[in-house]
């Protein structure tokens, strides 16, 4: 609630300066639990409401990609104004551009934990894989779940072979893997998912499907699974619709937790699940599964990624990763 009144101040304030900024915007993300304060924010037209309070027309966009580098290649081009990605990919973009664009994160979507899923029964451990299996993720060796793998492989393995499971990730979307899983006919042997897929994965597994590891356990508690970002040259240059997009995806985020049931039925009716409502609105229960602004372990991965070599900038604090509408939060 703090969050939601410094944000509406923030639009009041800075209204009458509002006449240069742009009048149409689009965000890019993709289907799955995680992107459901996006689609609040769609159907129930909350940045519109926001803007007309304010005296501003704005139009909104919003695009269902086929994945993050969809997504980033919209940021990058200026296509898409505010894009949901991965931390890692947070990271990457943030580094990418730290001396030009300067991609931040607008908020954290959602924290909750990603599921190492494998139907192998010799599997009972990330030491057990060998050249045969196949680990299904949305991105090798550089989306989220990849680099929660490589974490993981550095903490069994040392630091040195970080890399040693990357050979056997196949980069597929969590639809695609889910199905490949379930059937036990694919190459696919292992998926790193996130919810709805890796319950649904362990309830149709009858027994047949186990989780091999979790995030948490790799980073010692909740990480941000996905968050919304925006240039800095946008933040800058539109302070003002920056603040309404900000404040309704904080409302957007509030709903969704104080409204459950009513959020499930709207995340059915956006994405067309066929899975049953009262399934939805049990993995919106977990409190495993967060939605709320602050950045969790946004540190971590970006000290990871520099240690590794894969980002060359290193990051002073989480901070650096984010814009000034979240600097008040407890993050890490």
């Amino acid at each position: 609630m703090r969050l939601l009144l410094i944000l509406s101040s923030l639009i009041l304030g800075l209204s009458d300066s509002s006449r240069a900024e742009v009048t149409k915007i689009a965000t890019g993300y993709q289907y799955g639990l995680t992107y459901l304060p996006l689609m609040v924010m769609q159907e129930q037209k909350l940045v519109e409401a926001k803007a007309k309070a304010a005296g501003i027309n704005l139009t909104t966009e919003w695009r269902v990609l086929s994945g993050p580098a969809a997504i980033n290649d919209g940021l990058l081009a200026g296509s898409l104004q505010f894009g949901a990605v991965g931390t890692s990919s947070l990271v990457t973009l943030w580094a990418k551009t730290r001396k030009n664009l300067g991609i931040r994160a607008v908020g954290a979507l959602s924290s909750m934990p990603i599921y190492l899923n494998t139907n192998n029964p010799r599997v009972n451990s990330i030491r057990d894989f060998t050249a045969k299996d196949r680990i299904a993720l949305p991105s090798v060796k550089v989306g989220v779940q990849a680099v929660v793998l490589q974490m993981a492989a550095a903490q069994t393995f040392g630091d040195k072979e970080f890399a040693k499971l990357d050979p056997m990730t196949v980069g597929l979307g969590h639809p695609e893997a889910l199905v490949a899983i379930l059937s036990g006919r694919s190459e696919i042997t292992a998926h790193f998912t996130s919810a709805p897929f890796a319950q649904i994965e362990l309830d149709k597994g009858q027994g047949k499907i186990r989780t091999v590891l979790k995030s948490n356990d790799v980073l010692g508690g909740p990480l941000t699974f996905t968050a919304v970002v925006a240039s800095t040259k946008f933040y800058s240059a539109n302070p003002t619709v920056y603040g309404i997009y900000a404040s309704a995806f904080s409302e957007a985020s509030q709903w969704i937790n104080t409204n459950k049931d009513a959020a499930a039925a709207l995340y059915v009716k956006v994405t067309g699940s066929k899975d049953p409502l009262p399934f939805i609105t049990k993995l919106l229960s977990d409190p495993d599964n967060a939605y709320d602004l602050t950045p969790r372990k946004f540190a971590a991965f970006a000290d990871f990624m520099f240690k590794v070599g894969t980002i060359k900038e290193k990051a002073e604090s989480w901070k650096d990763l984010s814009h000034p509408n979240l600097h008040n939060l407890a993050g890490s």
